[in-house]
């Protein structure tokens, strides 16, 4: 199941794909008045058995994704996302090539926080902040949606704490980044955190998740590697992450990006006005987004 925050006529509203994913349900058009509002508050006060519904939906109740505007699927993350550095090996390697870092693997999970004032959704524009940084990078990223309250999470329990996934894109001001010697500033500025095109429920997904990921420019393929070669795998990821730390539903974790980002190259290529920035992973879409 994939479910979507959308817009139409000026109204926000959220619902789930049909099947053949080109059409759309209101969730109000499937519960009426128990229907969730938003999809932190769907994903908050979850009932497994809205699933059995949800699954039988009259498609023919649908409107055509065409018609409406998709929003990032939690445009404003209460709590930012939470992010890993440096968890793909040939992304480490690099960064440290390109003089963003100490050279080697980490020996433990590099967490950082990025702020999102409201993050965009498919088809939405990265601002290209000229006088701010003209270092744009770009970031496909797996992000995982958290699905209930834990801490002290236990490796073996953590897909109970799932809610499912989707796709970020973790824009970056790499200079920013270098100047102020660590990341926070250089990726949180307004309109950096892309996200969608949908979120899709775990039961998408296989545990762990072995998806294929890639990110493009104009078309010409930057990066392209599996979520297989995570250094720190999810279990792992959210078992740490969580001890002493409480993880909410609806929290946000965006688990590293591959190798090919636009500082990895030599001469750089980061982002210009103009460049179409498009992130795909298997089995969650793709998320299209533009720079102006």
């Amino acid at each position: 199941m994939y479910f979507a925050t959308f817009s139409q006529d000026g109204r926000e509203d959220i619902g789930i794909l049909t099947k053949s994913r080109d059409k759309i349900v209101s969730f109000r058009e499937i519960l009426g008045q128990d229907a969730p509002e938003t999809m932190l508050e769907f994903i908050e006060n979850f009932n497994p058995n809205w699933l059995e519904v949800l699954e039988n939906i009259d498609e023919a109740r649908g409107i055509e994704l065409e018609k409406v505007k998709l929003e990032a699927p939690i445009p404003n993350p209460r709590r930012g996302i939470i992010c890993l550095g440096k968890n793909y090996k040939e992304h480490a390697e690099e960064i440290s090539r390109a003089g963003g870092g100490q050279e080697g693997l980490p020996e433990h999970p590099i967490y950082f926080c990025k702020l999102v004032d409201r993050a965009i959704g498919h088809g939405g524009y990265i601002p290209v902040h000229s006088g701010v940084t003209s270092q744009l990078d770009y970031e496909v990223e797996l992000a995982v949606v958290i699905g209930k309250e834990g801490r002290n999470i236990p490796r073996e329990k953590v897909e109970d704490y799932i809610f499912g996934y989707t796709i970020l894109n973790d824009i970056t001001a790499r200079d920013l980044q270098k100047q102020h010697s660590q990341w926070f500033r250089g990726k949180s500025l307004d309109g950096f955190c892309p996200m969608g095109p949908y979120l899709a429920y775990k039961t998408v997904v296989s545990f762990p998740p072995e998806l294929d990921i890639r990110s493009y420019v104009n078309g010409e393929l930057r990066q392209n590697a599996n979520t297989r070669d995570f250094i720190f795998d999810l279990s792992y990821i959210i078992s740490e992450f969580s001890k002493g730390i409480t993880l909410k539903a609806g929290d946000i974790i965006s688990t590293g990006t591959p190798a090919g980002v636009g500082m990895g190259f030599s001469p750089f290529k980061f982002l210009r006005s103009g460049d179409e920035v498009e992130c795909w992973i298997e089995n969650l879409g793709s998320l299209k987004n533009f720079v102006r």
